[in-house]
């Protein structure tokens, strides 16, 4: 990761900003709900995947375990996207915003949508601190796997 080193506190000065570490922790927040979709899908199959809701989320977190817990969601999210059909797309799922349910695509892509924004958050913040982004440190290009540094000194 590109965060430099003791800016975890850092935020930006306007109102309700949160800091780059936590940050860092709704972004596991955001995977953690894609997670928990697929899982509401194949809980039978990924049924392992209940674990993930004991892990703390939304909190001030470390680069060091921010990387760790990615990549086990990214794991895990490529694991239940395994399992899912063109049916499950189509099947509701009960959420604490829609208890009624909604289908199971449009939580999914509300999920990415989500982890999306907040990626570009931690892009922009980056930017705010004088730190060389640009377009790879933002998308996952096909066939490339994604770079994971420390600092912006590795």
């Amino acid at each position: 990761m590109l965060i430099p080193a003791g800016k975890l506190d850092w935020r930006p000065q306007v109102a309700d900003a949160v800091s780059i570490g936590e940050l860092l922790g709704h972004l596991l927040e955001c995977m953690a709900g894609c997670c928990a979709a697929l899982y509401a899908l194949h809980p039978g199959a990924l049924e392992h995947f209940a674990g993930l809701r004991t892990l703390p989320v939304n909190h001030s977190c470390q680069v060091d375990e921010a990387r760790r817990r990615i990549a086990d969601y990214m794991s895990h999210i490529e694991e239940g996207f395994r399992q899912v059909t063109d049916e499950d797309l189509a099947r509701p799922i009960a959420t604490v915003f829609v208890p009624e349910g909604e289908p199971a695509l449009a939580i999914l892509l509300g999920n990415l949508e989500h982890l999306i924004n907040h990626k570009y958050q931690l892009f922009f913040y980056l930017k705010l601190l004088g730190v060389t982004v640009s377009t790879p440190d933002l998308y996952r290009l096909r066939g490339q796997q994604p770079q994971m540094k420390m600092n912006e000194y590795e």
